[in-house]
């Protein structure tokens, strides 16, 4: 792996964490380095830990990306959606541990996850894209009309609201806060530990049709807005 993620295996759980010293920014290289990754999980069929630096899961796209070539736009938008998508339908448990901040990109690789545990503090987390002059993409979209509360999706999707992490959990960006980031480790291992003796074969059958509908529009709307 590189200096931006590090991968570990313990027992059974593939440690993947995020850290490229500021705000885990989703540039292509920094995706790419996440897919691979989960490459090597899959081949290890180890259940996931996906987590951050510390006080940052991820902010999301670098913004001088929208200033750039469409093409690079385009390139760079596709490859965060396809790294949602193969979250989203990941044949093996994958538990998110969000140690601070989630914003847009990085709210959604936390909603494509199955369970994701925060750490309450001075953070945000949210779907800004609307306040700083982006429309979200339909693979966005999709994924949090799939996690979010009906009431919680409309207010996060329109008006481009950053929460602290109470609020989140209440919107249904997470699914349990913690204290700290001590408890936010031990926490998300024992609840990595606890998913490796579960039947990963019942599992996976049951979570592509629980999530059936939300993969297909996933996946149709980074075709039709990216090409296929």
């Amino acid at each position: 792996m590189t200096g931006r993620v590090t991968y570990r295996l313990d027992n059974g759980v593939a440690t993947i964490a995020m850290d490229d010293g500021k705000a885990n920014v989703m540039s292509v290289a920094m995706i790419g380095d996440i897919a691979a990754a989960l490459d090597r999980a899959e081949r290890d069929r180890a259940v996931v830990l996906l987590t951050g630096r510390p006080r940052m899961f991820s902010a999301g796209y670098d913004l001088a990306t929208f200033s750039g070539d469409a093409d690079d736009i385009r390139r760079t938008l596709r490859a965060g959606g396809n790294l949602v998508h193969r979250l989203l339908g990941f044949p093996y448990p994958v538990v998110a541990a969000c140690p601070g901040h989630a914003i847009a990109q990085g709210a959604f690789l936390l909603l494509a996850t199955d369970v994701r545990i925060g750490v309450a503090g001075d953070f945000k987390v949210g779907l800004n894209e609307v306040a700083i002059g982006l429309t979200i993409p339909h693979y966005g979209v999709e994924i949090a009309r799939h996690r979010l509360t009906a009431p919680g999706f409309d207010r996060a999707a329109n008006t481009g609201i950053l929460v602290a992490p109470e609020e989140a959990r209440d919107l249904g960006f997470l699914d349990l806060l913690v204290s700290d980031a001590d408890e936010l480790r031990t926490r998300a291992t024992a609840e990595a530990r606890r998913l490796t003796g579960i039947d990963l074969s019942a599992y996976l059958e049951t979570k592509l049709r629980v999530r059936a509908q939300v993969l297909v529009a996933v996946r149709s709307g980074i075709d039709a807005e990216f090409g296929g």
